[in-house]
């Protein structure tokens, strides 16, 4: 056979292959799958070539962002979730549905929901978008595996609750730094009432990303408020895109928006790893890197560290991506968290003063320390019904990477399953008739006794994957309310629009302005 044969011959084969590919991952495979669980008698929206049910879904997505809310109600599945309200009113609790060319098992049910986030092994992660990476950095929280077990057991030392208690004194000198800039301006008012509105949403912001960057990197507010605007770039580009299908190998091409992503995710890896080399350059072999968590995590890593045995040290590359992970998810739960229950006690006063009588009776008006803070059982009640009613994360996406049973249902390799998190949280037959109404006393006996399924809490997931940064998160919320809660009440402003929106995070669209007065 001559060259010129061979080469139309192989041209032929990769041409035929492509088009088995397309026709089996856009025909065949929507069609078998659909008819796979038919038979268990699953369904859901129907497949559209190409696009799936995300046509549908954005349909559903701009009514529910129409959706009016009263100020003091916490439904809000149907304005966050329009699309998987009306889906499960249509084909039942569990259902297919299609992104893209994804298949797509859709759950509400907690004991389900257990079985997917417990089993780590057989339901992976997905792989996202690569926008999506460099937002939230390619490390612990998308890695599988091996990879991810030894980046965990490196962490671990980072967020060990011994370390963590040792951040207060930080966290309560920016929490302090902004009450009193709060008193200032209150006091600049030329109102006799002493009294002031303020967008606590943006200022909480702040705060997050001041805390977080002393706690992360030991270093000054500047690194992490340009870190947080690079970041702010990039989450504004994956937002805008969303909905769209994504084409395999787009992110390649130099397009403006290509161009846009990676010149925000130069910038915030130059600017960690500049503070990786400071820390490099004025280390002591005997100090270590520093009590932050970037010095533990290269003091783990290092060649003397005191990793996991037989554990895989990270490279800088590596390092950089979890300090971006940390970075992003750390100042966002923590922003939300705040701004969410400041809001929730702001319309419910009888409870933000049994908070203020509690962190008085045990905290007295002093900067709290972790054996205090452990005390306020109230308030650990009020943060977990705000996690409950406004958690951070609404679904978790899991990818099953082989065949597998969950319930009574099979699932064939490659199928992914959405759990509805917000939906569970909201469910009466776990929470009762109240299930949508603010009563953090259903929390008095722990988070295990607080429905009728010890799993139906998933804000912090379930499992070995559960978050690892749940114990600084609390701990972060505890000190910044006895602080708020020693010098300020407040009440919503008549300017509030209760508008929840969610990409990635659950957060207030229009922010939030609460009328604050000193204490004193």
């Amino acid at each position: 056979m001559s060259p010129l044969a061979l080469v139309l011959t192989a041209v032929s084969v990769i041409i035929f292959l492509e088009i088995w590919r397309g026709f089996y991952s856009l025909i065949w495979r929507p069609y078998s799958v659909t008819k796979y669980f038919e038979k268990q008698g699953i369904r859901g929206p129907s497949y559209t070539f190409w696009h799936g049910s995300l046509p549908q879904m954005m349909q559903l997505r701009k009514k529910g962002a129409h959706v009016k809310m009263e100020p003091n109600s916490h439904h809000i599945i149907p304005k966050i979730m329009p699309h998987y309200e009306k889906w499960r009113s249509d084909y039942g609790p569990t259902f297919l549905y299609w992104y893209g060319t994804q298949p797509t098992i859709f759950i509400s049910d907690a004991e389900m929901a257990k079985e997917v986030l417990t089993n780590h092994t057989v339901f992976n992660k997905v792989n996202p978008r690569p926008v999506t990476k460099t937002i939230i950095g390619n490390g612990l929280p998308l890695l599988n595996g091996s990879q991810w077990i030894s980046h965990r057991n490196l962490l671990n030392p980072a967020f060990n609750m011994d370390k963590i208690k040792g951040m207060i004194k930080i966290m309560a000198e920016h929490a302090l730094s902004l009450f009193e800039d709060w008193k200032h301006q209150i006091a600049d008012e030329s109102s006799n009432q002493k009294c002031k509105e303020i967008a606590v949403a943006h200022d909480f912001e702040c705060l997050a990303v001041d805390t977080i960057a002393s706690c992360l990197f030991g270093t000054s507010n500047k690194e992490g408020r340009e870190i947080l605007a690079a970041t702010k770039v990039l989450y504004k580009m994956f937002t805008a895109n969303i909905m769209a299908n994504f084409i395999p190998g787009n992110q390649y091409f130099p397009t403006p928006s290509n161009l846009r992503t990676w010149k925000q995710n130069r910038i915030i890896s130059e600017k960690v790893l500049s503070i990786m080399k400071s820390k490099s350059s004025d280390s002591n072999t005997s100090l270590g890197f520093g009590n932050d968590m970037l010095g533990l995590m290269m003091e783990a890593a290092s060649e003397n560290g005191k990793g996991a045995k037989g554990s895989i040290k990270l490279s800088s590359e590596e390092i950089i991506q979890e300090c971006r992970g940390i970075f992003f998810a750390g100042q966002e739960t923590l922003t939300n968290l705040l701004t969410w229950a400041t809001y929730l006690l702001s319309i419910n006063k009888e409870w933000q003063d049994k908070l203020r009588e509690e962190v008085l009776s045990v905290c007295g008006t002093q900067v709290p320390d972790a054996a205090k803070l452990n005390k306020l059982k109230l308030m650990t009640m009020v943060i977990y019904e705000a996690l409950r009613l406004y958690g951070p994360v609404i679904i978790f996406v899991r990818d099953g990477i082989e065949d597998a049973k969950v319930g009574n249902l099979m699932l064939p390799k490659n199928t992914c399953v959405c759990i509805a998190t917000a939906m569970i949280h909201r469910d009466t037959k776990y929470w009762g008739e109240d299930a949508n109404q603010f009563n953090p006393w259903r929390f008095e006996n722990g988070v295990a006794k607080a429905a009728n399924h010890p799993n139906a809490m998933l804000a912090f997931s379930l499992g070995p994957r559960a978050c690892i940064g749940q114990n600084l998160a609390m701990l972060q919320v505890k000190t910044v309310f006895s602080l708020l809660l020693q010098r300020f009440s407040f009440t919503i402003s008549p300017n509030y629009k209760h508008a929840p929106k969610e990409f990635i995070i659950l957060s207030p669209e229009f922010g939030l302005p609460i009328l604050l007065r000193p204490l004193s």
